[in-house]
């Protein structure tokens, strides 16, 4: 009896450990950018598949949100700005996970020089995604250029489109709030680039994945999972770039090999640690890391 007895329990506690501790598939929404690339590797490595994960990939940082709102993803990936915008709606939604900062990788460009937008008086077009860190940009750049906001006529298009303009009007003073990979297109049709959060704009700008406690609860180990494969994933791009750009390259907006590198050194990797004046930066922005993994 007592032998019946322990295989019994030890059926029980295999059984325990084969089963989900999940009731579905976990699905985390992500836009075009290349501190989320990690993703992307994942997914096409067949990892997520393992952890019963799935990932739904977006146009634009405002319909990411507007996904996870209607309850379409139970995670998604954006910076502060775009928490801080669903924290009063949501206010059990922290971030969880850690991918980078921005040291360059936001972007305003322009077909004049700051100089010229600020000595004109004429009408300046101003493309962006409203809902997002691009209006914070935007707006900090008004400010300290002391540029009149009646001038600025606000254009709101994904990024997608907003990468299609063409700079074949000089007399229209244009302004476009971007990230990389999108600026290498804009580069090419004829922008430039006037300001970054490496250069002028000293804007924290911090990228993670959210989601709320009860979903963190009930999906811990797959978001630990998650966590583990981000790791091994930006640890392949270490080792060997070339190969994890073959694989992510369909997610790139016609990104060549010499740009995805280029835009590397436009992002500070902030997965496994936290330096002292980037902790500070966070507690001055009120970006919480309680619920960090």
């Amino acid at each position: 009896m007592k032998k019946v007895g322990f295989l019994t329990l030890l059926l029980l506690f295999l059984s325990a450990c084969s089963s989900p501790s999940h009731d579905h598939t976990l699905k985390i929404s992500t836009t075009t950018w290349i501190g989320y690339t990690p993703l992307f590797y994942a997914k096409e490595k067949g990892w997520l598949d393992e952890i019963d994960i799935k990932l739904i990939h977006v146009v634009s940082l405002s319909e990411n949100m507007y996904l996870y709102k209607a309850g379409n993803s139970e995670a998604y990936c954006g910076t502060q700005y775009e928490h801080s915008a669903l924290k009063p709606q949501i206010p059990s939604l922290v971030p969880i996970i850690l991918f980078d900062r921005s040291n360059g990788g936001d972007i305003i460009m322009s077909n004049h020089s700051i100089n010229e937008l600020q000595n004109s008086n004429k009408k300046i077009d101003a493309y962006l995604e409203m809902d997002s860190v691009n209006f914070t940009l935007l707006e900090d750049f008004i400010k300290h250029y002391k540029i009149d906001e009646s001038r600025i006529n606000y254009i709101n298009r994904d990024q997608t489109e907003i990468a299609t303009l063409k700079n074949n009007n000089s007399e229209k003073l244009v302004l476009i709030i971007t990230y990389i990979p999108f600026d290498f297109k804009l580069e090419k049709n004829g922008f430039k680039e006037i300001l970054s959060t490496k250069n002028k704009l000293d804007l924290l700008v911090v990228d993670a994945l959210y989601t709320t406690k009860e979903a963190l609860n009930s999906h811990s180990n797959q978001f630990n999972n998650l966590h583990l494969l981000i790791n091994k994933a930006i640890e392949a791009l270490r080792k060997d770039p070339k190969e994890f750009f073959e694989v992510i390259k369909p997610y790139m907006n016609e990104l060549n090999y010499q740009e995805f590198e280029a835009s590397l050194n436009d992002i500070v990797w902030i997965n496994n640690s936290l330096s002292e004046e980037l902790k500070e930066r966070m507690r001055q922005a009120s970006f919480p890391t309680k619920d960090l993994l």
